[in-house]
């Protein structure tokens, strides 16, 4: 998986997609492909996991301009990037953006 900035310079060019999963996680928590897109444009990697199957991918999370908080895992397909999965972090999982809870 590239870093951030390979990330964002894909979402700055269109050169992403949603998985079939990951765009009906985004519908079900609302969210707009605007908002990913700005979320992503704000994001830092918190994890990254090295063989999941599929190749590998990292979570992300960022902020809307409103500032609401959203997390995607990420990978890569080529030179796209794959939103895997997307969705607002919320506890008992997170307790903040950026740290996760109890498991």
């Amino acid at each position: 998986m590239q870093e951030i900035e390979w990330i964002q310079e894909r979402v700055r060019k269109g050169e992403y997609y949603f998985s079939r999963h990951g765009d009906q996680e985004r519908q079900n928590d609302n969210l707009t492909i605007v908002e990913v897109e700005e979320a992503l444009s704000t994001s830092r990697i918190l994890e990254k996991y090295e063989n999941t199957g599929r190749g590998e991918s990292c979570l992300v999370a960022g902020f809307t301009n409103t500032g609401k908080p959203i997390h995607v895992v990420c990978g890569e397909r080529g030179d796209w990037l794959v939103l895997i999965t997307v969705y607002v972090p919320s506890p008992p999982k997170f307790k903040t953006p950026y740290e996760r809870g109890e498991k």
